[in-house]
């Protein structure tokens, strides 16, 4: 005889608790997992650990009826959060009953892909972090500045659509540092009202950003009209106030639960794999610790002469130095002129930076250090390991 299905959900419920009894068990002992490393002078990743731990656990799992790819992808996760946490602990951070709050900007509402990538990167801090959003780029670092906020996360390149050129030029003209970086997948859904059918969606809010992503979809549908709004997020918010059935919101997922909406079409960008990287900046620029793998962010002029640019990059080369990013914006109030963004991999400390730092600023009209920090975590980023 079948067991009742109550049964059958209560016993699921029970092996759930062991498995996150047993995540929690292996969170905690990240704590002495960074004391031993940090004793032995050891790096937070090793990759040949990662690559080993990551094919026994799938061919594990595989003995055991499981699909090796969903291990992959489980153990993925886990290790990201693993190393997270050896830096939180690198950190030193105060116990969460004595540390102040932190609070953390980012542009839109709760549910925007900016408020995703700021709890990813902030959740394992041990202290009690808020999230505040604010309208606009301009306004989320301006909380920085004015210390209503600790620090503030946004995007500043996507893999299908390119820089967000607004939030370069506002790193050059604020005083800022760049401390960190998260990098997120993003999956946009199609979303409307409960009852709402694509058949029937004659309009489309979304960010232009959101838009210029989805464009091969939407080209589809050519009698659906395409409407700009600040933020996917505060989209399918208006979606979902308005309960209009002909007007749907391209936003996420999680968005969507949110904001009690339903996916009426799943997984349309144009690129099947389509990230965003965000920055986190700070009013100053904090410690790195020389374990973690880092990047180094720079901004320079270069003088209006042939072959200026390249010089630079002759530099970095010689050095030995490895650009992960470049990026050129007109110069502000100077017309023909422009200013470079370079990340590049690497410690501020190692003197190949120092070096290559030194020679620029001979070759250049000049040079800012917006900042020295860890790579981001993830496949996308850097893979972790424990």
């Amino acid at each position: 005889m079948t067991p009742p299905l109550f049964d059958l959900r209560r016993a699921v419920d029970d092996i759930d608790k062991v498995l996150l009894n047993a995540l929690g068990e292996r969170a905690r002992l990240m704590r002495d997992i960074t004391a031993a490393k940090a004793d032995a002078e050891q790096p937070l990743r090793d990759e040949a650990r990662e690559t080993a731990l990551l094919s026994h656990r799938a061919a594990y799992g595989e003995r055991l009826g499981l699909d090796p790819a969903l291990v992959r992808r489980l153990y993925r996760e886990i290790l990201d959060d693993a190393l997270r946490r050896q830096r939180d602990w690198l950190k030193d951070t105060p116990d969460a009953a004595e540390a102040p709050p932190l609070a953390v900007a980012f542009q839109g509402t709760e549910g925007a892909y900016g408020h995703e990538a700021a709890v990813r990167h902030f959740g394992v801090e041990r202290r009690v972090v808020t999230y505040k959003p604010f309208r606009s780029f301009r306004e989320t670092l301006e909380a920085v500045q004015r210390g209503d906020a600790h620090r503030a996360v946004l995007p500043i390149e996507n893999s299908t659509a390119g820089s967000v050129h607004e939030v370069y030029d506002l790193l050059f003209q604020m005083n800022l540092s760049i401390v960190g970086e998260e990098v997120i997948e993003v999956r946009h859904c199609l979303l409307g009202p409960p009852g709402a059918a694509l058949e029937g969606v004659t309009k489309v809010v979304s960010h232009p950003q959101a838009l210029a992503q989805c464009s091969e979809f939407l080209a589809e549908r050519p009698g659906i009209e395409s409407v700009p709004a600040a933020n996917t997020a505060l989209a399918a918010r208006r979606v979902a106030e308005d309960g209009d059935l002909t007007v749907a919101a391209i936003a996420s997922a999680e968005a969507g639960d949110r904001y009690g909406l339903v996916v009426l079409a799943r997984d349309i960008a144009n690129q099947a794999v389509n990230l965003t990287r965000f920055v986190v900046v700070a009013s100053a620029p904090m410690d790195c610790d020389p374990k973690v793998d880092a990047k180094v962010a720079l901004v320079f002029g270069t003088r209006h002469e042939r072959g200026a640019l390249v010089r630079c990059l002759n530099v970095l080369a010689d050095e030995g130095v490895s650009l992960t990013k470049l990026e050129s914006r007109p110069r502000p109030g100077v017309a023909w002129e422009y200013v470079f963004y370079v990340d590049v991999e690497g410690h501020i400390a190692e003197p190949r930076i120092q070096a290559a730092l030194t020679r620029l600023t001979g070759a250049t009209q000049f040079v800012r250090l917006l900042g020295c920090f860890p790579r981001a975590i993830g496949a996308a980023g850097e893979a972790a390991q424990v």
